[in-house]
């Protein structure tokens, strides 16, 4: 071994003099780098040229503004032969053909004949121009020539010298002269000058008119974002929305393609037009392009709605002002006045504004009521608010049940007469129970004298699709979920909507994502209020409003989720709707759960106090006059019917049945018999509790 050489060792060679071992790593050279390829390095540096973004503006502004200079001479050419010709008549003619105005079409054809009229007249004019121009200027000349003779035997005269006779004709003739040799000089430049100023004039009238791709205009100009919507702005969203015979039909109208739009009014915050479609062209092609249209429109695809007029092959698009629809609106009346009061026979509900801005307000008198959506979009708060409003009519009943069980609905505990909350199968079993006893009751009402007034009772399920898909059943084997004929909850429901509305027992229902499972066929469509949020598909829209609603241009389908949340498309003959549609897109006022306590505190305010039951009691087992007790609670008294209402709804087993007369019976074996006050039988809460302390110890309030 050379002494130049360094041995290595391995690292589990001991070490010869005892210390620790050394390892050494050899790190071979790295191999020298390849030089990159000319065409690579030039390929590289001409796509960075090519993709640079002063390349593609340096493009863009190239092809603007030549295209500004072509499309302006076809802009100019085209108005050229306008003038030249009838061919804008046949235009109107045509427009007014397409669009089945045959007055119109008719009076555009008088002028197109009154124009080749005196066009032909003006033609037949040129033919006898040359002679009559050739002798006025020769009659011309004549009198110009001795005039300035005259002029120069003036001045001969005056002057003494004959030569003074022309001065004047040659003075005319060297300025003649003059001009002659100013135009020789200026004629050159004037030639070269005037196809420049021929081109700019072009490049000026494509500016103006943007006659440029839209790739190629500026950014500000090819965003549009919020520019207002004019005649022209529509028909070119309509020409371009992909429905060839729309396209054809306008093509041909050219510019008249305006005449197919009503006017364009102010709607809130945005635009309304009517636009009658040219033959061949159905409504729904027009609906179906939604998105397409609005984006045409320059704007989002919820800023345009669509619906359908009683005018045939019409379709009216409400178009709102960019980013509007996503300003809040005010707060609810039932927030800000506090004095305010309801009446259900008469009154409406504030819930919100229409997209014009215009108050929207629902009459609940004797309508069955449905709202559903999907989860987390409003649709406590919206039914809510209308139980919140109908709650100060004091005349007013409720038995609610929360299927969700929350606290949404706890402010109305010592205002409803039944409250429900929680998500179980017990607490639909009890939810069940409930709306049968509100069966129940109506049927009391049925068969009472005719012209016999009740007050509202208004049954309240939310998140109602968990009593129809709850698997429990009872001792008899029979579902309380479901919507065959023997479920309990669905058959209860049925019976309300079938009857219900004429004795003032009516039953609202919240639901989420509206299928056939959760919320059957029978009981949608026995709502006369039926009102949606955002959806999934066009399917659960039509299951929610129905399909003449959908038909006609409604779309909750078409709401954003999370985004348009509390707006909701309502169809409902309680509402007022525009004519010839058949459904209203609200956007509801937002309460919370503090605001909602406040009216709920006004509301309890007006009424002697209610006992808010939590559950319903069906023991066998029960005692009247105890009964009694509790169902007037805490109110000095209560009017005979309202308590007849609240033992059925307590029990309806015993107490479903009764009249006036077995209540009365009670009460006057308890010595606690009802009296008039006002001018109507109620019962005392202190007779009753007298009665109830006097009584014998052994309990003396038999079993009915």
């Amino acid at each position: 071994m050379s002494e130049n050489v360094v041995p290595l060792h391995k690292p589990t060679d001991p070490p010869t003099d005892g210390t620790a071992p050394t390892v050494l790593t050899v790190v071979p050279d790295a191999p020298p780098a390849r030089p990159v390829p000319l065409w690579v390095r030039s390929g590289r540096a001409v796509k960075r040229a090519v993709t640079h973004e002063r390349t593609r503006s340096a493009v863009r502004a190239t092809a603007r503004h030549s295209l500004y200079t072509l499309n302006g001479g076809r802009i100019v050419a085209r108005r050229t032969w306008d003038g030249r010709t009838g061919a804008r008549y046949e235009r109107m003619i045509r427009a007014a053909e397409a669009a089945g105005n045959l007055e119109a079409a008719e009076e555009w054809e008088e002028r197109l004949t009154r124009f080749r009229a005196a066009r032909h007249h003006r033609r037949m004019d040129l033919l006898h121009s040359p002679v009559e121009a050739a002798r006025g200027v020769a009659v011309g000349a004549g009198m110009s020539i001795g005039v300035l003779v005259a002029l120069g035997v003036a001045m001969a005269l005056h002057t003494g010298h004959v030569g003074d006779i022309i001065t004047p004709l040659s003075a005319t003739i060297d300025f003649i002269a003059l001009l002659i040799r100013i135009v020789q000089i200026v004629w050159g430049p004037a030639l070269t000058i005037a196809p420049l100023l021929a081109l700019l004039a072009l490049w000026s009238v494509g500016r103006k008119q943007h006659a440029a791709p839209a790739w190629a205009l500026p950014a500000n100009v090819r965003s549009g974002e919020g520019e207002p919507i004019t005649p022209s702005i529509v028909v070119k969203a309509l020409r371009d929305l992909g429905v060839p015979a729309l396209t054809r039909a306008i093509k041909e109208m050219g510019d008249a393609g305006a005449s197919m739009l009503g006017p364009i009014t102010i709607a809130g915050c945005g635009v309304e037009v009517d636009v009658t479609l040219p033959s061949g062209v159905s409504t729904n092609e027009v609906q179906n392009r939604r998105r397409k249209l609005a984006e045409n429109l320059t704007r989002h695809e919820h800023e345009v709605f669509i619906t359908i007029p009683t005018a045939a092959r019409t379709v009216r698009l409400w178009i709102a002002d960019s980013g509007a629809l996503d300003e809040p609106i005010g707060p609810s009346p039932l927030v800000t006045d506090e004095t305010m009061t309801a009446d259900y026979k008469k009154g409406k509900a504030p819930w919100g504004q229409d997209l014009r801005g215009d108050a929207a307000a629902l009459s609940l008198y004797q309508r069955h009521l449905l709202i559903t959506g999907l989860s987390n979009q409003g649709k406590t708060v919206a039914l809510r608010s209308l139980a919140l409003w109908l709650a100060l009519d004091r005349s007013v009943q409720f038995l609610m049940g929360d299927l969700k069980g929350v606290g949404d609905w706890a402010m109305f505990d010592g205002l409803a007469d039944v409250l429900i909350q929680g998500p179980t199968d017990e607490h639909v079993i009890q939810v069940t129970e409930m709306v049968e006893s509100a069966v129940e009751e109506m049927n009391r009402r049925i068969q009472a004298p005719p012209g016999t007034q009740f007050p509202p009772l208004i049954v309240l399920v939310d998140e109602a699709q968990v009593a129809f898909m709850c698997p429990a059943k009872d001792e008899d084997k029979r579902p309380y979920g479901g919507s065959k004929a023997n479920s309990r909850y669905f058959m209860a429901v049925r019976k309300i909507h079938n009857q219900g509305r004429a004795v003032n027992v009516l039953m609202w229902q919240g639901t989420q994502d509206p299928t056939n499972e959760n919320l059957p066929k029978l009981v949608r469509e026995g709502a006369h209020t039926r009102a949606s949020l955002a959806l999934g598909t066009e399917s659960q829209a039509r299951m929610a409003l129905g399909d003449k609603a959908v038909d006609g241009g409604a779309a909750p389908n078409l709401l954003r989720p999370g985004l348009d949340r509390g707006t909701l498309v309502v169809a409902s003959d309680g509402i007022a709707i525009p004519a010839g549609q058949s459904s209203i897109t609200v956007r509801t006022h937002y309460i919370d759960d503090d605001a909602a306590k406040a009216i709920t505190d006004r509301a309890k305010a007006l009424r002697d106090g209610v006992t808010t039951l939590h559950a319903i009691e069906q023991s066998a087992d029960h005692d009247p006059l105890a009964d009694i007790a509790a169902v007037i609670g805490d109110a000095p008294r209560v009017r005979t019917k309202d308590v007849l209402a609240r033992l059925a709804t307590r029990n309806a087993d015993a107490y479903g049945g009764w009249s006036f007369i077995d209540l009365k019976r009670v009460l006057d074996d308890a010595d606690a018999q009802p009296y008039k006050s006002d001018g109507v039988m109620v019962v005392s809460r202190d007779r009753v509790a007298r009665a109830l302390a006097n009584r014998d110890t052994d309990g003396s309030a038999s079993a009915d």
